[in-house]
């Protein structure tokens, strides 16, 4: 990033982003008509390290993910944690762990020795999904070097059995996710490739004589690696026939879900300085980065950003997936409405996000209805690279606060991060999901070099609620893929079961739905994986309902 042309394009961005978003603050001039958000915040017992030893190495400001997953099948979400570790073979007298946290009645008690899933090679992401059908659910770590597959025993314990199904890879993987792409009943497992990078070969960059750390553009690119399951425990390596072998990307972030409507899941990658990948899947075991024609690998300028984390959500409720990206300071967070299934409209300045976001390098995103008023809201996780930055930009900062963007009806977003203002740190990952299981979003926060936060949800308000937890059956157990609609008078809300998300996370697999003053949900229809589907009516909100895949209607 030169930092010349960055303050340049601020400039012309902010003023532009001015105009588009008072063209549209008539529908916002109502302002916000939910009590505001409150949230707790509760740093966790883990401490995760960078291993910076001084000299830059390319890789260290990239961070750690987070996962919320029931892996004991007690109905309440447990929480992993990834850690990087020391790089120079002279600091490695003590080596950084990962660690697992169950969850007890909302007490987080360490229990990595007892589960053997305490990796302590240099880690960055994780992604959950039950690949062998046992009904419970594994998990997936990826690292600078061999990646992790541990198979839940469930006995409360995990084995790493990545060797063994093929799936160790050997890359800097950032971020991952399972689906069932090919409708098989399997889950098949999308890893995303950042850079080539050799600790021994790690290049040098320098600002105003100032040393920082480089930019994705001094380094080649890496294909990402898709992986067919066989059912049998192993996979197979099937990114050139699948039509996903692409040496130019530099991905960060990636995320599933059906954009198209289609029935099948698609991929959206968030590259770093290269053009983004929406991968249109075929429905026969292929797939076509369909991303410029739909207008989603570059920014409004035509330029590639520096995209960081993305996620897929309905913010306007009309039955389509959005895309929403996280860049680089002095860049937009990019907000892609979709249109008629078949391209998108970046609509990051009129919805009131883009020119909020210039200041601030963006990661760890998410829709989630944090105020249960059935329409999704915008949480984003904000920190820099570089510790000296404000030494040689008069806009960075390190630390940086986390943003929070209130949905107004799907019209625009209301900034209420003045909710979280009390938290200024260097935050990467972010994981949602129902902590305290009291029928709202809690928020989870990685922090590089730095304790992991969460956000206990404690806002009040008289909006109902609804989760809903699928069990497969003939399809994948974790029903990953499986789309849920629901509808209130004429207002309709869907969710996706989605493994890894956002920026190497991974949130809960249960759905959730506020139902604002409504209490109860007129009709819900799921659409499993497989493509058949299953209605209720008349479904009572303020519950967390349980559904396997083989249950009659009713």
């Amino acid at each position: 990033m030169n930092f010349q042309t960055a303050h340049m394009r601020l400039v012309f961005l902010a003023c532009f982003g001015l105009f588009l978003f008072f063209t549209s603050i008539q529908s916002v001039k109502a302002g916000i008509s939910q009590p505001p958000l409150r949230f707790e915040p509760q740093s966790l017992p883990f401490q995760h390290t960078d291993g910076s030893s001084g000299e830059k190495y390319f890789l260290e400001p990239l961070g750690s993910g987070v996962a919320l997953f029931d892996y004991d099948n007690d109905n309440d979400l447990d929480l992993y944690l990834v850690n990087g570790n020391s790089l120079k073979s002279s600091d490695t007298k003590i080596l950084h762990r990962n660690r697992l946290f169950r969850n007890d009645g909302g007490n987080f008690i360490d229990i990595t020795d007892l589960a053997g899933v305490g990796d302590t090679g240099y880690g960055f992401g994780c992604c959950v999904g039950d690949y062998n059908n046992d009904g419970f659910v594994d998990l997936y770590v990826t690292n600078f070097g061999a990646n992790i597959l541990y198979k839940n025993n469930g006995d409360g314990t995990f084995t790493n059995v990545a060797r063994q199904a093929n799936v160790d890879g050997a890359q800097l993987s950032s971020s991952c996710a399972f689906a069932d792409y090919d409708g098989d009943g399997d889950l098949d497992l999308y890893t995303v490739n950042y850079v080539q990078f050799d600790l021994e070969k790690n290049p040098k960059c320098t600002y105003q004589d100032v040393s920082t750390y480089c930019t994705p553009e001094v380094l080649p690119g890496e294909s990402d690696s898709l992986y067919r399951n066989h059912g049998d425990g192993t996979f197979s390596d099937i990114t050139q026939s699948a039509g996903l072998f692409a040496p130019d990307g530099k991905g960060l972030g990636v995320v599933w879900g059906d954009y198209d409507n289609d029935g099948d899941p698609d991929i959206f990658v968030a590259n770093d300085t290269t053009p983004n990948f929406l991968y249109q899947n075929n429905g026969r075991g292929n797939f076509q980065n369909v991303g410029l024609f739909a207008g989603v690998a570059l920014s409004t300028e035509g330029r590639p950003y520096s995209g960081m984390g993305t996620n897929f959500g309905d913010f306007d409720n009309d039955g389509d997936l959005d895309i929403v990206v996280t860049n680089f300071q002095d860049q937009t967070n990019s907000l892609y409405q979709n249109e008629k299934h078949v391209f998108f409209n970046e609509v990051s300045f009129s919805a009131g996000i883009g020119e909020k976001s210039l200041p601030y390098l963006a990661w760890g995103v998410d829709f989630v209805d944090l105020n249960n008023d059935g329409w999704q809201d915008l949480f984003i996780a904000n920190g820099h690279l570089d510790p000296n930055i404000s030494d040689i930009d008069p806009v960075g900062t390190y630390a940086q606060h986390n943003q929070i963007f209130v949905n107004q009806k799907g019209q625009a977003f209301i900034d209420q991060s003045a909710t979280i203002r009390a938290q200024q740190q260097v935050s990467r990952g972010t994981a949602f999901g129902d902590l305290d299981n009291d029928g709202d979003i809690d928020v989870v926060i990685s922090n590089l070099n730095d304790h992991p936060v969460i956000l206990w949800n404690v806002t009040q308000n008289n909006n109902n609620w609804f989760i809903i937890k699928l069990v497969g059956t003939t399809g994948n157990r974790s029903a990953i893929g499986a789309r849920v609609k629901i509808k209130i008078d004429q207002q309709i809300q869907i969710r996706e079961v989605k493994s890894g998300s956002g920026y190497l996370s991974q949130s809960d697999l249960r759905l959730h739905f506020g139902l604002g003053p409504a209490k109860q949900i007129d009709q819900l229809e799921i659409r499993w994986s497989n493509g058949t589907t299953k209605q209720f009516n008349q479904v009572p909100g303020n519950q967390t309902l349980t559904v396997t895949q083989n249950d009659p209607p009713r």
